[in-house]
């Protein structure tokens, strides 16, 4: 069991728990992904603790943070995790997000240029390309919603075998905390799910203005990634400092996929800074 302090700040009018590592280290902040918490990460923080002070924040409506009734957008989220980091004095942190959280980073990283000294991306969601809603979005944007509320509904032997079954290669490490965390999500949350009410107006212009060093990684389609090729090739068009690590043999959850690859990739692009 770690020893990991377990506090709340509140940031913008939202109470926010957080877990942190600890140590007179420079600062690395890691953001879930929707329907995980903070403690999701706990793989990635054992090791990355020895050379940081890592925090595991609880996005609004996850973990033991405060949900309230609206304001689930991604511009309100990152400003919150932004005044979180800024509260608690952390100067030039690396942030790191899955998903949710990549897309969390990438607009702190635009609204607030000078917080980051690097940011890492894990599979994000690709905002950045306006086009309207197709079917296919429309069909799994309702498939996302439905099986929120089949985590709800769930008991926790339940959810170990849907773990079981669907992520065969997961170590117990990464099963035991997703599943935990899906009886501590609100599904207020949902209402992230449509990206022309969540995304900020005019993403695009908004990522031009980011400025640190961007590491991205992309996985297989084929076996869940959600960023494409093309995806990519837009963003690193709009952001031409990123660095692209495609892993092998991976889906949406690079990390639980291929976790040796993920830190080799994360640890060697962290020594360059």
């Amino acid at each position: 069991m770690n020893s990991w302090a377990s506090e709340y700040f509140v940031s913008q009018g939202t109470k926010l728990h957080y877990y942190r590592t600890g140590g007179q280290k420079s600062p690395l902040v890691l953001i879930h992904g929707i329907t995980d918490d903070g403690l999701c990460w706990t793989p990635v923080a054992e090791v990355l603790a020895a050379d940081y002070d890592v925090l595991m924040v609880d996005l609004r409506g996850h973990g033991k943070s405060e949900a309230p009734d609206d304001g689930y957008d991604h511009k309100r989220i990152a400003t919150e995790v932004a005044g979180l980091i800024t509260g608690l004095g952390l100067k030039k942190p690396v942030v790191m997000g899955h998903s949710l959280g990549a897309m969390t980073t990438l607009v702190l990283a635009s609204l607030f240029p000078e917080i980051p000294q690097v940011i890492i991306l894990e599979d994000p969601p690709a905002f950045w390309r306006v086009t309207p809603p197709s079917e296919e979005d429309q069909d799994f944007r309702a498939g996302m919603r439905t099986r929120f509320y089949d985590f709800k509904r769930k008991t926790h032997a339940e959810l170990l075998e849907v773990a079981k079954i669907e992520y065969p290669t997961w170590s117990q490490a990464e099963v035991d905390p997703w599943v935990n965390s899906k009886h501590r999500f609100s599904l207020k949350i949902l209402q992230m799910l449509d990206p022309q009410q969540s995304v900020p107006a005019n993403f695009p212009a908004l990522l031009r203005q980011i400025t640190c060093p961007v590491l991205l990684l992309t996985a297989d389609p084929a076996q869940g990634a959600i960023l494409t090729d093309e995806d990519a090739s837009e963003f690193l068009r709009l952001v031409p400092q990123v660095q692209r690590e495609h892993i092998l043999r991976a889906g949406h959850n690079i990390r639980r996929d291929q976790y040796s690859v993920y830190m080799q990739t994360i640890r060697g692009f962290l020594a360059q800074w």
